[in-house]
């Protein structure tokens, strides 16, 4: 977990900084946080499914998830403003370290048909947003435990500049794009 960050600092670094031409080191890039956020629309008729989502993606991610809320009412998806709709979790330091290797190394692999992930899903601004259809390929679940597969969000938010920049990054800290 703590060879993610070093690796960053030891390798990844001075390489953008060739790359790129930076004039210091602490103009690299850099990773600055990640957020993983869980869309649950069923939560209007079971109250328990926040809960229980909540308390997986707290294993998987080792911190508290949030539980996000709707800004408006919309009548056609029954849905009226301040109802739960979500949960998200806000990684820095050292627990996204630890997350980005857990995912690098033990999730993506497990996907079935896993060619590596998209290298066009860049924001322009060099943020990465990749999308997982099922919370099983983290080790903490187990299969007991899930009631429902769902899906989740996580944006890799980062200082570069731009999806060159951003993508150079990313591939160097292990991230496999599809060729």
């Amino acid at each position: 977990m703590q060879q993610l960050h070093e690796k960053y600092n030891n390798e990844v670094r001075p390489a953008l900084v060739t790359q790129f031409g930076y004039s210091s080191l602490m103009a690299a890039p850099r990773i600055e946080k990640i957020v993983v956020n869980e869309g649950l629309g069923d939560s209007k008729e079971d109250s328990k499914a926040i809960d229980k989502a909540a308390k997986e993606l707290g294993f998987i991610t080792l911190q508290k998830p949030i539980i996000t809320k709707a800004k408006k009412s919309i009548s056609n998806f029954k849905l009226r403003a301040g109802m739960p709709v979500g949960i998200k979790v806000t990684l820095r330091g050292e627990r996204m370290y630890v997350f980005l290797d857990k995912l690098i190394n033990i999730g993506l692999p497990r996907i079935r048909d896993f060619r590596g992930v998209n290298p066009n899903a860049f924001d322009g601004r060099g943020n990465y947003n990749l999308g997982i259809k099922e919370q099983l390929i983290f080790p903490e679940i187990t299969y007991d435990m899930v009631d429902k597969t769902r899906g989740m969000d996580i944006t890799i938010v980062t200082t570069a500049r731009n999806d060159e920049e951003g993508r150079a990054l990313l591939a160097a800290m292990g991230i496999p794009f599809r060729k």
